[in-house]
């Protein structure tokens, strides 16, 4: 949800990548339900290995859970990074993804606007 969120409220500015220490085999059927109740898209979506994205261009590592932070990988060249965790609705009923979209979408884009140093889109 992260990757999605990011790219549309940040859209122009970022082109988030998401990836994972130990990804599922496909994305939660609850988080592709939760983003197109927002409206967003969610065609091609499917879970990547952090090897997929290691010779990405890569400006800013999130971690948003504990079990990430402490597996991250070492990037080939230093990479700022900051941590955000948040619950992982995983089994859960599509209410938790709906409230941890939401969480993701105030706390994370906010986070990754001032890490970057972007502006807020114009209202």
């Amino acid at each position: 949800m992260a990757e999605v969120l990011l790219n549309h409220d940040l859209a122009g500015q970022v082109r988030a990548l998401s990836a994972g220490t130990r990804p599922q085999p496909k994305v939660a059927d609850g988080a592709i339900e939760a983003l197109k109740q927002a409206g967003l898209p969610t065609d091609g979506l499917h879970p990547k290995d952090i090897d997929a994205v290691m010779n990405e261009s890569i400006d800013l590592v999130v971690t948003v859970c504990d079990n990430a932070r402490e597996a991250c990988p070492i990037f080939p060249r230093p990479i700022p990074s900051i941590h955000l965790p948040f619950h992982d609705p995983h089994g859960e009923p599509l209410e938790s993804f709906l409230a941890v979209r939401d969480d993701i979408r105030t706390r994370l884009v906010a986070a990754v606007r001032e890490k970057l140093g972007l502006q807020a889109a114009a209202a």
